[in-house]
């Protein structure tokens, strides 16, 4: 998307068109209810359009394991020991390509509804990502929607052997039973039973995961051996053409990027391989890896990743900034260890697995986090993205069922938002629709003005130019107002080429306008709200 810069907007799917407020704790699909894909409406789609996002990751739209019984439609039903919560985790697949019953209106036509809303949110001029779960499927995977010709995961594996690099796509205890330390009943008449146990999901090669394991999950394997012996990470592994086959399947669908859950559990030499064979069909196609490790950013860009999460370096940063555990400079410090690959990291505050900020785990205020929602969304070129419900403030804070009290919103329950209007979601639209229109933003060059204003520990700053536009962004995440007397380092005006003058300026966040005098290394005066930013808009730099 050259020249505009790109806002995800993640929906958990099953909650965003909820309009049941009962919310009753492990409350079941009929008790709670449950959004669908056509709730995603033309007027819907129009208003996250008009917030200035650019993308919609849906998420949890492939069918995964639950509680809910669906056999009357000739879906196999999953045994609840190995399904977290009665709707089920969307990370525990039972079928890569099959739609989740809950979200269709009509489950016999549940694809042709996916087809549809991939088609409306086209139409409004947005772009569709959806998750590929790479790493692990549900303990009780089993494809009925494969296409023709397809052979199930599984299906030709030898059991008797723990690793087959090339045949296998799963990993065994040969002779030992699934013998975790829970309950396998979980009120059914019969155990769950799996023999011989598989690998779970979390690189647990035994059979007995814990309560803290991802243990309603099996490990897919691609041809590397975790004991140490010997791997095979090539094509010849049979997963690794499985998994290509149903990237394709997806992007036969229309969807415009993949969202690789957990990518660096996968070997980099599969998506090396897979991102290629995919975008010699579908060349324009986006893969989104979710890496924790910065010491493997560089090597899973080069394997084909156009984005990877900034999770432990910008987000830790700027949470901490934000609750003050931290001073300012942790901003600067956390964009200048991934500098030279700036553009393919996406920065967030919240999505599905972090706390949410106005949750009493985090800031208790959704409002507390503008001044990093101002830094994160218009510091660099780079993505950006929003969790649904961040606009206005969702606290996280009910006890839903398997998702307990933790300040995240439950991505295994049958819940529903308390949705409502704030004053908050102004702001996030006028901040997004910055980031998506200015051309400074989507396209400039930036400076970080704080190391020539150290003084200032709760406050950050920096600069943005392309052609003749100017923004300067400052930010205060101090709970009190604050007038700065803010440098404008020698160094700035040579490196963006800027002019030393008198410039008309208008506040974008609130439309004020008012006369910068930019010198070098002289101070201007910037009146900063409490837990807000000004972002100065100057032409003629």
């Amino acid at each position: 998307m050259k020249g505009s810069k790109i806002i995800i907007y993640q929906i958990f799917t099953r909650l965003y068109g909820n309009r049941c407020q009962t919310r009753k704790p492990f409350g079941t699909i009929e008790e709670n209810g449950c959004g669908k894909l056509n709730d995603f409406t033309p007027t819907v789609l129009k208003q996250i359009r008009d917030m200035g996002v650019s993308h919609v990751w849906y998420t949890g739209v492939i069918r995964h394991a639950t509680m809910t019984d669906y056999s009357k439609y000739g879906i196999p039903r999953q045994h609840p020991a190995v399904v977290k919560g009665r709707a089920g985790s969307p990370y525990a697949i039972t079928d890569y390509y099959d739609i989740d019953p809950d979200l269709a209106v009509d489950v016999t036509k549940r694809m042709e509804e996916f087809e549809k809303l991939v088609s409306r949110t086209h139409k409004a001029g947005l772009k569709v990502i959806i998750d590929f779960v790479p790493n692990h499927v549900a303990r009780q995977y089993k494809s009925i929607c494969k296409p023709a010709g397809v052979k199930d995961l599984g299906e030709d594996d030898d059991t008797n052997v723990g690793f087959d690099p090339k045949k296998n796509n799963f990993y065994y205890c040969p002779g030992e039973q699934f013998s975790p330390y829970f309950d396998l009943y979980h009120g059914e008449k019969e155990p769950y039973t799996e023999i011989p146990a598989k690998a779970t999901g979390n690189d647990c090669f035994h059979n007995a995961p814990g309560m803290n394991d991802w243990y309603e999950t099996v490990k897919l394997n691609y041809g590397k051996d975790y004991n140490g012996t010997w791997s095979m990470l090539t094509e010849q592994c049979s997963t690794w053409h499985k998994m290509l086959d149903i990237l394709l399947f997806w992007a036969g669908k229309g969807v415009d990027a993949f969202r690789c859950d957990m990518a660096e559990m996968v070997p980099a030499e599969f998506w090396a391989w897979a991102t290629a064979k995919v975008r010699q069909q579908y060349p324009d196609i986006r893969f989104i890896g979710e890496v924790y490790n910065p010491n493997e950013y560089r090597r899973y860009i080069a394997s084909g990743f156009d984005y990877l999460y900034d999770k432990v370096g910008m987000y830790d940063a700027m949470r901490d900034v934000v609750c003050h555990r931290r001073n300012t400079d942790a901003i600067t410090w956390a964009w200048q260890q991934t500098d030279d690959i700036r553009d393919h990291m996406l920065y967030f505050l919240e999505n599905h697995d972090e706390q949410r900020i106005a949750s009493d785990f985090f800031a208790g205020n959704g409002e507390k986090g503008v001044p990093a929602l101002v830094v994160n969304a218009l510091m660099q070129k780079n993505p950006f993205m929003v969790y649904a419900g961040q606009e206005w403030g969702e606290r996280g804070m009910d006890k839903e069922g398997f998702s307990g009290c933790d300040g995240r919103t439950t991505i295994f329950d049958y819940w529903s938002f308390e949705k409502h209007f704030d004053p908050l979601t102004l702001i996030y639209n006028k901040v997004l629709g910055i980031a998506r229109t200015e051309k400074a933003v989507a396209e400039g060059q930036m400076f970080d003005v704080m190391y020539a204003n150290k003084q200032y520990y709760r406050q950050y700053a920096f600069l943005r130019k392309a052609g003749k536009d100017i923004l300067l962004v400052v930010a205060n995440f101090d709970d009190a107002p604050l007038t700065m007397q803010l440098t404008i380092p020698d160094h700035a005006f040579n490196y963006l080429e800027m002019m030393e003058k008198a410039y008309d300026a208008v506040d974008l966040m609130t439309g004020t306008a008012r006369k910068l005098v930019l010198m070098r290394d002289q101070a201007i005066q910037v009146a900063l709200p409490a837990r807000g930013a000004v972002v100065f808009k100057v032409k003629g730099g």
